[in-house]
């Protein structure tokens, strides 16, 4: 594999490091798509409904059933009451139960095979260092040369938003945290549901330990922290649409490269 150099919290150069063999993994965007769809499902809540929802009123159809000169369905009786005569309790009527209502039963847990997990995450994280494919997923790259970008561990070690954004500005990613300021706010159901404004994705820091550096971002809108070996297509494919602007922590690299796969046995036999 190349050699990619390795950049320090001020955006100078600070030696350099080479890629694992992870970064040779071709990219499959089939793969990402299908490991984010069945991964997002995990997080699913299940829908049930009551099971005498709608039918908790007293109702009977026509009997005899014929030469009423009404219809048959099931209308609600009382002595005078406002809902008297009215049709109820069945799913044609106003009120009335469900026809096909959703169940607990329902499997909405979708299961993927590990072997196709881990080519996804290896092709993901492969993609991270394509320029074309992060420009093409919209982000504000201007002025920065390589790909992955790879920062010294001493990123690791701040904990406070005020230097934070000093090294985005050092290291030119304040021009895509920006890009998330241009977002308008949405009107309709959502917005009077409160969510009338979507924070998007931003840059993506990848270190060993997070522990420190999770506080220092949480300030920033669109920035976010992973440990290595918690990383996932989830956070590398926002919305199945590859790829976020990464940037790895050099022992984050060390992580990855600690990555075991199939294919990755069979490319390393190739070359």
């Amino acid at each position: 594999m190349s050699k990619v150099s390795v950049l320090s919290t001020s955006g100078s150069k600070d030696g350099e490091i080479e890629l694992p063999q992870v970064f040779a993994t071709p990219f499959r965007r089939d793969l990402i798509h299908k490991a984010f769809t069945n991964l997002t499902s995990h997080k699913f809540q299940r829908q049930g409904r009551h099971p005498t929802a709608g039918q908790d009123v007293v109702a009977d159809s026509n009997s005899p059933p014929t030469g009423q000169g009404v219809a048959r369905v099931a209308r609600a009786l009382g002595g005078g009451g406002g809902r008297q005569g009215q049709g109820a309790e069945v799913a044609s009527t106003r009120g009335g139960r469900q026809a096909h209502p959703p169940i607990v039963e329902k499997v909405i847990y979708k299961k993927l095979n590990k072997k196709e997990n881990k080519l996804a995450l290896c092709s993901a994280i492969a993609a991270t260092a394509n320029k074309e494919r992060i420009l093409f997923r919209g982000h504000k790259i201007e002025g920065i040369e390589t790909f992955p970008m790879i920062v010294t561990d001493d990123i690791e070690n701040i904990s406070k938003a005020s230097d934070m954004e000093k090294i985005l500005d050092s290291l030119k990613l304040s021009q895509d945290v920006k890009r998330l300021d241009a977002r308008k706010p949405r009107s309709g159901q959502s917005r009077l549901r409160g969510r009338s404004k979507k924070v998007g994705k931003s840059v993506l820091f990848v270190i060993k330990d997070d522990s420190k550096l999770s506080k220092a971002v949480g300030a920033i809108p669109g920035v976010e922290t992973r440990n290595a070996k918690d990383l996932s297509v989830l956070d590398l494919a926002p919305g199945s649409e590859p790829i976020r602007l990464t940037v790895y922590s050099k022992g984050a690299i060390e992580e990855i490269a600690k990555i075991s796969s199939t294919h990755l046995e069979v490319m390393a036999k190739i070359q």
